[in-house]
């Protein structure tokens, strides 16, 4: 690949939840998809990435799991309501979390290098085509997807990605030059 191409697929990304939520996904795929994150950087190689594939019904548990968490941490109703079906929005989620370190230190590294993995596994899915969006979950819902998703209780989810087939093009959005100072 020419640094022109890997520049190329960096803005061809998108967050888009415009996909099929019923067209399937093949296992190799999502096995690539996720394999990728592994390749992040990881400061002292604590390999702190987890990662649970939810499909089928286990996407309508987790939206019952995460509104439940929501209505007992006191969330609005209406927001409560809608999370237990957005699950459903796309074929495949990926709830990503980060295991924590022997220091604070350690587990604000693992943090870093778990998003960077997050990123693997975005422009991976962009370069079989496929739609994704990187969401985040709600407040007071980390342990009952973690339980949900046979992680440790100490696990911190960084993010609840939706994958799926796109159903239409997702026009690019302006971005600012970079703030950049050489010194």
């Amino acid at each position: 690949m020419t640094p022109e191409q890997l520049e190329a697929l960096i803005a061809s990304r998108r967050s888009s939840l415009l996909m099929d939520a019923n067209a399937p996904i093949d296992d190799s795929i999502i096995d690539r998809i996720v394999q990728s994150a592994q390749w992040a950087p990881n400061h002292k190689r604590t390999w702190p990435l987890r990662i649970a594939v939810l499909r089928g019904e286990s996407r309508r548990a987790l939206g019952t799991t995460i509104s439940d968490a929501m209505a007992a941490y006191g969330d609005d109703e209406a927001k409560v309501l809608k999370a237990r079906t957005k699950y459903m929005r796309s074929p495949v989620v990926l709830v990503v979390t980060s295991a924590v370190g022997h220091s604070d230190s350690e587990t604000e590294e693992n943090r870093y290098a778990v998003a960077a993995g997050i990123q693997n596994m975005l422009l991976m899915t962009e370069s079989f085509g496929l739609s994704a969006l990187w969401g985040s979950p709600a407040k007071g819902t980390n342990d009952a997807v973690t339980n949900l998703c046979s992680m440790n209780a100490t696990d911190h989810v960084l993010g609840i990605i939706y994958v799926g087939w796109p159903t239409q093009p997702v026009p690019a959005v302006e971005r600012p030059p970079v703030n950049v100072t050489y010194l």
